[in-house]
């Protein structure tokens, strides 16, 4: 009997786990494919982060980064003691957030409504048209805009035609439209773009939810609620860490290429201030201290929104 209890201990008894080499020595061919993307991320993401040194100088390009003087944090008092650098901080945080909720909300509908289309050609031609403005060049695009946006533009046509404004409104000459128009922008270029992953997600869940579902006697919109959502939640919160943790990327092109002087209070983001004292005014050590920021900042966001994930009982991204 003793025997025979010793026997089934030594079966319950769990296996080790294989250490961390042995299971790369097994998987060594995926190791070796993933060698220059490796070398790609620390050749252009960590090689230059040695160049922080220089927000903590007084930075000369004659003298280089052993050369130049160092001055502590006073490149950051400086930053955060400039209205301009505030603006920038707040103009980016503002577009990011309006481009976060508009691009996901807009991506999960535009998905959801793909997903009940039973008609293959239909839902293939509505794939097609709203994935192509991914392609476009951004130049393109604001160009476009203007056209569209303008006084005497489509838009203010239609809106004088259907009476509700009574005269054409200045869409790219008063900041509060700009962020709207920057968000409004963007959801059009890319919100059949990312639809792909919300597509895919859905293709995945059971039919037989379904299925079941239907037999209960829900309606359309009730397996959407209860089964459709239900599916796609982990992907959606996965997206959700990664679009927080780019937060402090507003954008730069159409900023850029749309804004103007005008404007400048409402169109300038951290990525302009960079180019515009690091680049026109060769202030590179204030210019490296944003920069800096940014990217703490964004390290920041991105692993809050993935500890409060994981507190709610969420799939992670760490």
């Amino acid at each position: 009997m003793t025997s025979m209890v010793r026997t089934s201990v030594k079966k319950l008894t769990p296996v080790r786990k294989k250490g961390f080499f042995r299971t790369l020595a097994g998987q060594w061919q995926l190791a070796v494919m993933s060698v220059p993307m490796l070398l790609y991320v620390l050749l252009f993401n960590y090689g230059p982060m040695w160049g922080w040194v220089t927000a903590f100088q007084d930075y000369k390009p004659k003298l280089g980064v052993l050369g130049s003087k160092f001055v502590g944090w006073k490149n950051f008092a400086w930053l955060f003691g400039r209205a301009d650098f505030i603006n920038s901080i707040r103009n980016t945080l503002a577009m990011s957030v309006i481009n976060l909720v508009f691009g996901t909300v807009s991506s999960i509908l535009l998905a959801i409504l793909l997903n009940e289309v039973r008609h293959n050609g239909f839902k293939r031609t509505v794939q097609t048209v709203t994935y192509l403005p991914h392609f476009l060049s951004m130049v393109i695009v604001v160009g476009m805009a203007q056209n569209i946006f303008a006084s005497n533009g489509a838009v203010n046509g239609l809106l004088l035609s259907l009476g509700l404004v009574k005269e054409p409104l200045f869409f790219l000459g008063e900041g509060r439209y700009f962020w709207w128009l920057v968000g409004v922008i963007n959801v059009w270029k890319e919100v059949g773009w990312n639809t792909i992953i919300y597509i895919s997600a859905m293709t995945s869940i059971d039919p037989s939810l379904y299925e079941a579902a239907a037999i209960d006697g829900a309606g359309r919109f009730q397996r959407i609620l209860h089964v459709t959502l239900p599916g796609i939640r982990s992907t959606f919160v996965i997206l959700l860490i990664m679009n927080i943790g780019h937060l402090m990327e507003a954008g730069f092109e159409i900023q850029y290429l749309l804004g103007s002087s005008v404007v400048m209070d409402w169109s300038q983001t951290i990525d302009i201030f960079v180019l515009q004292y690091g680049i026109s005014k060769q202030q590179y050590g204030v210019a490296t201290a944003a920069g800096m920021f940014k990217s703490v900042v964004a390290i920041v966001l991105l692993v809050g929104a993935n500890f409060m994930a994981k507190r709610l009982g969420e799939d992670t991204l760490i």
